[in-house]
């Protein structure tokens, strides 16, 4: 590595470091290049460069007149960019349904124990609301998921992982899964849990 490459990658790092000791949140307001590179201790080019790249990745965005924000990690032109890459044969496209569907019933099996009444009404509502948009429902009830984990680094690999499998695959379930899932969380059925999502791997 160059050594301009290595003073690039450690500005990310700081980045990194300073958006977690702030607790910064989505949303929040990141200082300023000037505010940065006196704060890091680095040159301002090397600042503007790191928050390039986090920008094209998705994780901070810019807003004219008011300043860069981080964003939600949704890197969609990202997960574009590099599924015209590493798409290109059937096994792999198998590959990301399969750790999907995995994480997907995994997910569920954690939850199960977190799951409460009001996001048992919430799960209905989704179902209720988008039946007509399986797609959308599918990403909301399973956000709902993943987020009763408490696993924000699994939340993270699933949505990525949902935005490859999505250019390729229906993405979602047989329409009376959602609602045979949230019985089985309303009677606390850990064990049928498996056997619910094994129906889909083979759909």
């Amino acid at each position: 590595m160059l050594p301009n490459q290595k003073a690039y990658h450690g500005v990310l790092e700081q980045i990194r470091i300073f958006i977690h000791e702030n607790q910064l949140k989505p949303g929040d307001k990141l200082p300023s290049e000037r505010e940065l590179a006196e704060s890091l201790g680095t040159g301002r080019s090397s600042v503007r460069e790191a928050l390039r790249a986090l920008e094209l990745l998705g994780i901070i965005e810019t807003r004219h007149g008011e300043g860069t924000f981080l964003s939600s990690y949704r890197s969609f032109q990202t997960v574009k960019i590099l599924a015209s890459f590493i798409l290109g044969n059937s096994s792999t496209k198998e590959s990301i349904i399969t750790t999907r569907k995995l994480i997907e019933k995994e997910a569920s099996k954690l939850a199960l124990q977190k799951v409460e009444d009001k996001d048992i009404t919430q799960f209905k509502k989704i179902i209720q609301d988008l039946i007509n948009n399986p797609k959308q429902m599918h990403i909301d009830f399973f956000t709902l998921i993943l987020n009763k984990t408490e696993n924000e680094l699994l939340l993270i690999i699933w949505q990525l992982i949902l935005e490859f499998s999505q250019i390729f695959d229906k993405g979602f379930y047989d329409s009376q899964f959602y609602q045979q899932l949230v019985d089985l969380y309303e009677k606390e059925d850990y064990s049928r849990i498996e056997d619910l999502f094994m129906k889909q791997f083979f759909s």
